[in-house]
C-alpha cells in the first residue's frame, strides 16, 4: 500500500471555487482500489472545522506564520482528512481566497504558506503513526512543499505537483522571503524568483519530482507562449517530469439512471420530459430547435463574450440558449439583456440542482473556453447524452469527438469542436449544430455514443498509481 498525502487549498464537497476541489474530492476513492492509500490535508476553513468528525489533534505549532495552530486528524464527506486548525488565518467565511470585498486576502502568501509547511512536516516527521511516502500538492498553494523540505529531514520522500491552472502563480513581494520562512538564497532563475517576485508556483514547478496537469493536450499547450502565460520556459525546462492525467466525473453523483435532481430516464428516451420540464422551468416556450445549455463562470476565458457575439446564428437556426453562471458583472449585464428575447433564458448564480436539470435537459452543452486544462461539464454532458460543442483546447480537445465527416461516416462523433476561438468560428459551429440537430437519426447515433464514453476515474486512477509506484520504485 503507497501511502500519499493530498495538500489542497478546497476539496469537494467541503469547499469548491472549481475543478481542483472536484480533483481533490475524487482521488482518494479513485485510488483506493489501486493500492493507494490517500489522506488529504486542507486548511480549517470553518465549514471544514464544522464537518469534520472524530477528530484527534496529532501536532501543535507555536507559530503558523503570526500565531499558534493545530493539526486534527478526522473524516468529513468519506474522506480521510488533516486539518490545519489555524484561525488567524482560516477562520473566514466565504471565499477561500477572496475578502467581502472581492479582492485577495492581502495574507494569502502567509495562509497558503502554512499549508505547504504543515504538508512538509507530515511527510517529513508524519502524522502520528502514518507516515506518507508521497506529497501530491495542487496548484500553487502548495508550492512551496519542497522548498521547506529542503531544511527537514525526509528520508525517501517524494513529491508530485498537479497543475489545475498555471494562470495563477502565488505571487508574493520579495519583502516576504523572511515572513514566508524562504530561504534567500534561492531567490533566483532556478529557484522560485519569477520576474522579480517570488512565485509559490515556479517553487513547485522547479521543486517537484514530478508535474502532472490534468489532460494531455494541456501538458502540450504548457508548453508554448500563448497557453504557458511566463511560465512555459519552465515547463520546457521539466518536460521530461511533466504527465497530462484527464481529470474524471464522479459517476454516481452525475448519473442519468438515479440522478434525484431530474425526471430520471435509464436511455434517451427521457431526454424529450426532462427538456420539456427545464423549458417550463426558465420560462421558454416549446420549440422544434435545439436546447442548448451553459453552465460556467462568467469570464472571458471560458468564451462567453464570444456566445454573445454568435448568439444570433443559434436563434436563426431555431436554437434556444439557457444560462447558469455568474462573473464578470459587464457579461451578466450583457446576458440578462439577451433574455429579453424570448428564446434566451438566463439565471445568475449557482444552483448545483439546476446545474443537474440543465445538463439532463439540454440537447447540447456550449463549452467555448479560450483555454480549459481540463473541463468538467463537457464530460456531464457526455454523461447525459447532451452533446458538448466545445473550443479545440486542453481538454475539450481530448475529450470530446468532433462530427468531422469522417468521424459522421464512422459513427463515432460525440461532439462538435470549433478552431480558431473566435465569435465566427463559433458562429459556424452553432450554425452546424443545428443543421445536425435536424437530421434525426445522426444526432442520436452521437448521443448514444456520447453516453457511451469513458468519463469516470478508473483509467486516471490508474495513471495516478503507476505514477507513485514509479517515483518509490
Amino acid at each position: 500500500m503507497i501511502r500519499v498525502l493530498s495538500v489542497a487549498s478546497e476539496c469537494a464537497p467541503l469547499v469548491k471555487t472549481g475543478g481542483l476541489a472536484d480533483v481533490a474530492g475524487a482521488l482518494p476513492a479513485a485510488l483506493a482500489g489501486h493500492g493507494v492509500q490517500m489522506r488529504t490535508l486542507l486548511p480549517g476553513y470553518p465549514a471544514v472545522m464544522a464537518a469534520l468528525k472524530g477528530k484527534t489533534e496529532v501536532e501543535r505549532f507555536d507559530d503558523l506564520f503570526g500565531g499558534p495552530g493545530r493539526l486534527f486528524a478526522g473524516q468529513a464527506a468519506g474522506l480521510d482528512l488533516l486539518v490545519i486548525d489555524v484561525p488567524h488565518l482560516f477562520a473566514r467565511e466565504g471565499n477561500p481566497y477572496l475578502g467581502p470585498d472581492g479582492r485577495d486576502w492581502p495574507d494569502n502568501p502567509e495562509r497558503f504558506a502554512a499549508l505547504s509547511w504543515v504538508g512538509a512536516h507530515v511527510g517529513a516527521k508524519g502524522a502520528g503513526d502514518w507516515r506518507p511516502r508521497i506529497l501530491h500538492g495542487h496548484d500553487w498553494q502548495a508550492g512551496f512543499m519542497t522548498e521547506y523540505l529542503r531544511r527537514m529531514q525526509a528520508d525517501n520522500l517524494r513529491t508530485v505537483l498537479t497543475i489545475h491552472n498555471i494562470a495563477f502563480n502565488g505571487p508574493a513581494d520579495p519583502s516576504r522571503l523572511h515572513s514566508l520562512r524562504l530561504d534567500p538564497g534561492r531567490f533566483h532563475s532556478e529557484g522560485f524568483e519569477y520576474w522579480g517576485a517570488i512565485s509559490a508556483l515556479k517553487a513547485g514547478l522547479m521543486g517537484a519530482d514530478r508535474l502532472t496537469t490534468v489532460s494531455p493536450t494541456y501538458a502540450e499547450e504548457l508548453m508554448t507562449p500563448e497557453f504557458g502565460l511566463g511560465m512555459d520556459g519552465v515547463m520546457r525546462h521539466r518536460r521530461d517530469a511533466l504527465t497530462g492525467i484527464l481529470n474524471g466525473i464522479d459517476e454516481a453523483v452525475w448519473n442519468p439512471a438515479s440522478d434525484p435532481a431530474i425526471k430520471t430516464y435509464r436511455d434517451l428516451k427521457g431526454k424529450p420530459a426532462n427538456k420539456s420540464a427545464l423549458r417550463a422551468e426558465m420560462g421558454l416556450p416549446e420549440s422544434d430547435g435545439p436546447l442548448c445549455v451553459i453552465v460556467s463562470r462568467m469570464t472571458e476565458q471560458k468564451g462567453l463574450d464570444l456566445v454573445l457575439q454568435a448568439l444570433p446564428a443559434l436563434l436563426e437556426g431555431g436554437g434556444q440558449l439557457a444560462l447558469l453562471g455568474s462573473g464578470d458583472p459587464a457579461l451578466q449585464t450583457a446576458f440578462e439583456r439577451a433574455a429579453k428575447n424570448p428564446h434566451v433564458a438566463v439565471r445568475i448564480g449557482y444552483d448545483e440542482a439546476l446545474s443537474h436539470r440543465m445538463i439532463a435537459g439540454g440537447d447540447a452543452i456550449l463549452v467555448p473556453s479560450r483555454f480549459e486544462p481540463c473541463g468538467l461539464t463537457q464530460l456531464y454532458g457526455l454523461r447525459y447524452g447532451t452533446l458538448p460543442l466545445v473550443g479545440l483546447t486542453g481538454g475539450l480537445a481530448d475529450t470530446v469527438i468532433n462530427a468531422s465527416p469522417a468521424a459522421l461516416a464512422q459513427g463515432v462523433a460525440t461532439g462538435i469542436q470549433f478552431s480558431p476561438i473566435t465569435a465566427e468560428s463559433l458562429r459556424n459551429a452553432l450554425t452546424r449544430l443545428c443543421a445536425l440537430y435536424r437530421d434525426r437519426e445522426t444526432w442520436s447515433r452521437m448521443q448514444a455514443n456520447a453516453m457511451s464514453q469513458p468519463v469516470g476515474w478508473d483509467q486516471s486512477a490508474k495513471a495516478y498509481a503507476a505514477m507513485y509506484a514509479g517515483l518509490i520504485g
